[in-house]
């Protein structure tokens, strides 16, 4: 092609000078022939938007949405007095609300927008960047953390993957109102659930999550959770219980669960629903996924067995709470561990956890004195921390194998170490930053109702409304 092209140009006689630009023109046009078919095989090999996965992602985001309403709302308002039912459910409701305005402004932005290791920047606020990955009316990639080496190309939209976290982000406040339930101003929840998601919840996502984030860097194994969610409500229901003191009653009077069956209906949701944020974390339908759906349900049915039976020969009967809570806490702790652990980890994370959150929702919730209404620590707390350390010790390396790591992470020596860092962390974190914020509320607003509000329930206090 080149020498017919020269000898064209010779023929026509035209001046050197236009000669040697023509030459040098068709030379140019040969050669980007000549590449094309490389060219289309790299753009064919580029990633894109995978129709599977975000089919999977848009599933999983509705099942997480329905973890929180109603499978949370019904869980914590079975287990409240009958005077503090709606209030109950009201609090997971707003909180829906609340969190998905934060999170579109500028919670999404501060977890997953470039910045430093320790909070993300501005420049997705308001969700700015979304438009940017609209190109001729399709959605294409986006990259999280593209100035990083550890940068994720994602083959869902951008838009999917936002909603996706905002779940997340709605479920965690959400879960520390299950330690302050029945005595906590609903002005307050509102003021403390903005501030506590922008200055705990989205910086620790970042860290975890990210993949500039400094936990992340560290070599943190948090699939779907285990520090971000649920280790920080549990420690922020903690410090919450203590900083509002005991019910009235506590100890004396009748706290007994209004209705046991909105809490089954609740756990079974919470059940279903743990499948879109375990599996879900995959980020795509494939193998992964399959396999943190595996373990999740063998961890949750394993940790009901064993609160059951630890229960049974404690006090001679199994409860209808104690199976559920069981269920809940095998769920909590898997989280981490999903994608990183096989069935027969799974396992063992389930029996190991339901005997150690019943200990804690027992045991030791009476023997340090804590009023933890419906156990947001006890269970949260403890299993985030339970699930965590177990990831570190059963991880098995080719469930987390990359380009970058063939080999994946193992459980060993080192990485629990690194896992017991990140929860430590975590819990110091969560617990100053809530404590302070708590402080904060209390001089605005005023934290808790007061004793005749309480007497007279929150339904009726702080709504108005009561159960017929």
């Amino acid at each position: 092609m080149k020498n017919k092209v020269s000898s064209f140009v010779r023929r026509e006689a035209v001046p050197d000078l236009w000669r040697s630009r023509l030459t040098r023109m068709a030379m140019a046009g040969t050669a980007l022939l000549a590449a094309t078919p490389a060219m289309a095989e790299d753009a064919a090999s580029a990633p894109a938007i995978d129709t599977g996965d975000t089919a999977w992602m848009l599933t999983s985001t509705a099942l997480v949405l329905m973890m929180t309403i109603p499978g949370l709302a019904l869980f914590y308002a079975g287990m409240v007095r009958k005077k503090n039912v709606l209030a109950t459910l009201m609090q997971s409701f707003s909180i829906c609300c609340i969190i998905t305005v934060v999170w579109m402004v500028l919670g999404y932005s501060l977890a997953f927008s470039t910045g430093t290791p320790y909070v993300g920047g501005l420049s997705k606020a308001f969700l700015s960047t979304l438009g940017e990955h609209i190109a001729k009316g399709a959605d294409v990639p986006f990259t999280i953390g593209a100035d990083s080496p550890n940068a994720s190309t994602m083959t869902i939209p951008e838009s999917v993957f936002m909603t996706f976290q905002m779940t997340f982000a709605i479920i965690t406040p959400a879960l520390i109102a299950g330690a302050y339930a029945e005595r906590m101003k609903f002005s307050a929840m509102c003021i403390f659930t903005i501030l506590w998601s922008l200055v705990v919840y989205s910086p620790v996502a970042h860290w975890v999550w990210s993949p500039i984030g400094w936990l992340a860097g560290m070599g943190t194994l948090d699939f779907a959770g285990g520090t971000v969610v649920h280790i920080n409500a549990g420690i922020a229901g903690l410090v919450c219980a203590l900083v509002l003191g005991k019910r009235k009653g506590f100890g004396t009077d009748d706290l007994a669960p209004f209705n046991l069956t909105y809490a089954v209906i609740g756990a079974s949701l919470l059940w279903v629903g743990w499948f879109g944020f375990n599996a879900g974390s995959a980020a795509g339908a494939n193998g992964r996924a399959g396999m943190a759906m595996a373990t999740t349900q063998i961890a949750a049915a394993a940790a009901g067995v064993s609160w059951m039976v630890a229960e049974w020969i404690r006090t001679g009967r199994p409860t209808v709470l104690g199976i559920i809570s069981g269920a809940v806490g095998g769920l909590v702790a898997i989280t981490p561990a999903a994608g990183f652990v096989l069935p027969g980890g799974a396992l063992i994370i389930g029996l190991v956890t339901g005997v150690v959150c019943y200990w804690g929702a027992t045991s030791l919730k009476h023997m340090m004195g804590y009023d933890d209404s419906l156990d947001a620590f006890g269970v949260h707390g403890i299993g985030g921390i339970v699930g965590a350390l177990l990831t570190g010790v059963l991880a098995y390396g080719p469930l987390s194998a990359t380009d970058a790591s063939p080999e994946g992470t193992s459980g060993s020596l080192h990485q629990l170490l690194v896992q017991a860092e990140a929860v430590g962390v975590t819990i110091v974190w969560c617990g100053v930053m809530t404590f302070i914020l708590l402080k904060i509320v209390d001089m605005l607003v005023g934290l808790r109702v007061s004793p005749d509000q309480e007497l007279e329930g929150l339904d009726v206090s702080q709504h108005g409304e009561r159960i017929a």
